[in-house]
């Protein structure tokens, strides 16, 4: 970190502590060179996420929206709360990982599609349901059959 006053390089840390509850790092610093203190904030650096929906429409990415359908997949299901949790932030975990500026609804709802199959089979039956947009039985009974021959495996 530059000292501010005189542009030297070498700085020590004095004190850090919590601010802005705890989303960032408050800092005293000391310049060893000039000996005049300053203090800094670390903060994470988010990257904006853009979901490119069906038919091409942009909107920014919501936790909740993800949320909200594994609730629904998972209604009268024996998920606990803290399980649709964390799997929302695997989720997350992974969307961002990929470093992009924008990704697919279809992207997000395979990976959803994934998670689900490992924590609710029925779940993961009920979102695919809806994420595929199943027109008629035997789309619903072709899903059915490709996860009973997954799990003979």
């Amino acid at each position: 970190m530059k000292c501010p006053y005189c542009g030297e390089d070498d700085t020590k840390v004095i004190d850090s502590r919590p601010a802005e509850e705890n989303n960032a790092i408050r800092r005293r610093r000391q310049c060893l060179k000039c000996k005049k203190r300053f203090t800094t904030y670390e903060k994470i650096e988010t990257i904006p996420l853009i979901v490119i929906k069906k038919g091409n429409v942009r909107e920014p990415y919501d936790r909740s929206k993800i949320e909200a359908g594994i609730i629904s997949s998972c209604h009268k299901r024996p998920v606990a709360y803290d399980q649709i949790v964390a799997v929302v932030n695997e989720i997350e975990n992974e969307i961002f990982n990929m470093e992009k500026k924008e990704i697919s609804s279809e992207v997000i709802g395979s990976v959803v599609m994934e998670k689900l199959k490992d924590l609710d089979q029925v779940a993961y039956v009920r979102f695919a349901s809806v994420y595929r947009e199943f027109k008629d039985v035997n789309t619903f009974m072709s899903e059915l059959a490709k996860l009973l021959n997954n799990k003979e495996i």
